[in-house]
């Protein structure tokens, strides 16, 4: 008979137990390697579409960058929102195939598409309803005259990237990473040459990059479905499981504090974006050269926080709570180190990033000076990142989402407000303010985790985390 498992197994530090012999960071630093390597090399994938979008815009001139910036900006809130649905039905496969549940593995996976699939409509829908706002928020009135029809498309886009990055999650949790790292490049090939035809032979200009990511994605999408459908070591996950409304709307209760979180920090970073446009469409265009070669190189901290989750579910539900602490502390000693040679890269490196991407002086100039702040917060973002990963692994969600709020709305945004505009340090001041929250997050998670693993086993009441 298969074991049966709740739809999400809360830890509890009470039952931690003392650290075996053998289990130590060390014995930790490879398997979180060959996990995050190729979600890593996934997420990329997804980022790389930003890079293309990005490239063959910039011919269009200052005005289409500085639209797809903005899009960029509000997007960013709605997929930080959604990737909460992603994180909890990640952590729900894990714990069902820790436990050796492939029932619940199947039935985490399916509602969660359902779930995907009506949470990824549902961002369109609000989406598209912001859209009347832009100049409300004093958006330069030349690049909204442009805009709708690509934000439109990339409000379409939604539903698709976030249906194929729930089977991703089942891919990356049951050991086969690679599969979604093959499947994520399948889009990006198809989205290249999409992209020209549409934007350049076709004329459609800045709408066609979005209609290339939409069918980029949706190829995406079938790929993975038609692999889950008819791999022969997939039969055990595609078991006969019903539609529960019931099992959705506690993947969606479990998963409400991770997506606040999210949407918080996303609605943060993008109002940074929503802060440069006050500038004009110099700082937006600015603005998106920075995010799209950033979005490629955030992929190791979203890489690592996935591995991490993915690592502590399976301990949890394979009752391995000794291994929590070693799996983080291996994991940051990893993300330390690759975030501090991405510091180097972008103080060094930012200006020939830039004058890739733009042949706007004013544009790439500006996207250099950025480079330089965004580089002095890449080991704090990392940190956070990864300790975020870990907590929600552990099924901890509602005291890290504050923590999160916290460090972005009472102090970064003020600060960011502070210093690039009443003292007139600009948009590099308005991402130094920024990079105060991070700093701030990087060191107030690590200690909440470390709390909750150093209690003691007890008797005494159950304690649920935050």
């Amino acid at each position: 008979m298969r074991k049966q498992v709740k739809p999400m197994s809360v830890f509890n530090p009470l039952q931690a137990d003392p650290l075996p012999p053998g289990s130590s960071t060390r014995a930790e630093v490879m398997p979180l390697l060959k996990l995050s390597l190729p979600l890593m090399i996934a997420f990329a994938a997804a980022t790389m579409i930003g890079v293309v979008d990005t490239v063959m815009i910039a011919p269009l001139g200052t005005v289409p960058l500085a639209a797809a910036g903005i899009t960029t900006a509000f997007l960013i809130i709605f997929l930080s929102a959604l990737w909460g649905l992603v994180t909890v039905i990640g952590v729900s496969i894990a714990q069902a195939h820790g436990a050796d549940a492939p029932d619940e593995v199947a039935s985490s996976l399916r509602n969660g598409l359902a779930l995907c699939a009506i949470g990824g409509a549902g961002a369109g829908v609000l989406m598209l309803l912001a859209f009347p706002l832009l100049p409300n928020l004093n958006q330069p009135p030349r690049v909204i005259a442009i805009l709708f029809p690509y934000w439109a498309s990339m409000a379409l886009w939604l539903v698709p990237m976030l249906m194929f990055f729930a089977f991703k999650t089942l891919f990356d949790t049951v050991d086969r990473p690679w599969t979604g790292v093959a499947i994520s490049y399948l889009g990006v090939a198809v989205n290249i040459p999409l992209n020209y035809v549409l934007i350049h032979v076709a004329g459609l200009g800045l709408v066609g990059a979005g209609i290339a990511s939409v069918l980029s994605s949706s190829v995406s999408l079938l790929a993975a479905w038609l692999f889950w459908c008819h791999a022969a070591d997939f039969a055990r996950f595609r078991g006969t499981v019903p539609l529960q409304w019931a099992r959705i709307r506690q993947l969606l209760r479990d998963g409400l504090p991770i997506c606040i979180g999210y949407a918080g920090e996303g609605t943060a970073y993008a109002f940074v974006g929503i802060m440069l446009g006050w500038f004009g469409a110099v700082e937006l265009a600015a603005n998106q050269v920075v995010n799209a070669i950033g979005g490629v190189f955030y992929v190791i901290p979203l890489g690592m926080a996935s591995a991490v989750s993915i690592r502590i579910g399976l301990a949890i539900g394979g009752q391995g709570r000794a291994r929590l602490r070693p799996i983080l502390w291996a994991a940051l000693w990893i993300v330390v180190i690759w975030m501090l040679a991405i510091t180097v890269l972008y103080i060094f490196g930012g200006r020939a990033m830039s004058e890739a991407l733009t042949n706007d002086p004013a544009v790439a100039g500006l996207a250099v000076k950025l480079f330089i702040v965004v580089a002095l917060v890449q080991v704090a973002d990392g940190i956070q990142s990864s300790t975020m990963g870990a907590l929600r692994g552990m099924s901890d969600n509602r005291v890290p989402t504050k923590i999160t709020l916290a460090c972005d709305w009472p102090l970064a945004l003020p600060a960011a407000y502070v210093i690039g505009f009443f003292w007139d340090y600009g948009p590099v001041g308005v991402w130094a303010g920024y990079g105060l929250g991070v700093t701030l997050a990087a060191i107030l998670l690590p200690i909440r985790f470390r709390r909750l693993t150093a209690m003691p086993a007890a008797s005494g009441p159950e304690h649920r985390p935050g």
